[in-house]
């Protein structure tokens, strides 16, 4: 289908809108990647888009065109960690302390990275990676390798300037088909959202009331485990374990992160272990957290 009628239908008004189909979105989202169309449709399309908004269907038909083009590996025993792309801006990243509490547990961690994309301005997972060596339990893809072409929208994206639906798409892109998944998200209603997008991908699917959108719990917050018909809710309070890290509220540079990993607080370190034990309860490696977590203080 020509491109012009996928703009038209997210990008003429309240009345005039519509949502496209699944087949509708697969080929919107394929053109878009192959960048059959020129950069001004691609910005015109992402912006109506947004405003429209998209649906679950959409969603899922624009990820089948992602999961084509993906360049996949598979490793076992492993969780793949579901990260924004436009970084952390407040707070260090916890996950290379959690890789190291999980050495001995036969789990890896799966991250991917790339150069920042809108819209937070934070410090990115490959900020991270180029500057830090990770234990053997971390596997590192850079989307430059295993998805070129989304890497490639990486210029016109930041002179969007805005957020898309590619900050939701790229976040979990099963590089390497592993059973279990989890995600941060922000607000309750995203979490239905997120499991229609996403949970059939993987054995066992999670997401948490993460630090700045991330999967990685620094203060009292909600898990969510995808089930058949819905999704069991748990609440993690960090005190309920004896940890009383404080979050930071002001920007901090990406050398500031790195101090905290390679000198970590003791509270960081308790962090550490706790997000190590919510790891182990999605992956079915302890039957609670609580259990999860004596074991590693043990």
């Amino acid at each position: 289908m020509k491109f012009t009628k996928y703009i038209h239908a997210v990008g003429t008004g309240p009345k005039g809108n519509r949502d496209l189909s699944y087949e509708e979105s697969q080929d919107m989202m394929a053109q878009i990647l192959n960048k059959n169309i020129s950069n001004e449709e691609i910005a015109a399309f992402l912006l109506g888009w947004r405003l429209k908004p998209e649906t679950v269907e959409e969603f899922r038909g624009a990820l089948a065109s992602c999961d084509a083009l993906i360049k996949t590996k598979e490793l076992t025993n492993s969780i793949e960690l579901g990260y924004p792309f436009d970084g952390k801006a407040k707070n260090p990243y916890i996950f290379p302390l959690v890789a190291k509490v999980l050495k001995e547990s036969d789990l890896s961690l799966v991250v991917m990275g790339d150069d920042m994309q809108p819209a937070k301005g934070g410090i990115t997972i490959k900020d991270i990676a180029q500057n830090e060596d990770f234990s053997s339990n971390v596997h590192y893809f850079d989307r430059a390798d295993y998805f070129k072409e989304l890497h490639e929208l990486t210029e016109i994206r930041n002179r969007v300037g805005l957020r898309s639906a590619f900050n939701t798409l790229e976040k979990l892109p099963h590089v390497t088909k592993s059973d279990y998944g989890i995600t941060g998200v922000f607000h309750k209603p995203y979490v239905k959202k997120y499991v229609a997008i996403f949970a059939e991908r993987y054995k066992r699917f999670a997401l948490i009331q993460g630090n700045e959108g991330t999967p990685e719990l620094f203060s009292k917050g909600r898990l969510w485990i995808a089930e058949q018909n819905g999704f069991e809710e748990f609440i993690i309070d960090p005190e309920h374990y004896g940890i009383h890290y404080k979050k930071s509220w002001d920007k901090i540079t990406l050398q500031e992160s790195l101090d905290q990993l390679q000198n970590p607080s003791d509270e960081y370190m308790k962090l550490a272990r706790l997000n190590a034990a919510i790891f182990l309860f999605v992956t079915q490696k302890a039957i609670s957290i609580d259990e999860a977590y004596e074991q590693l203080n043990g």
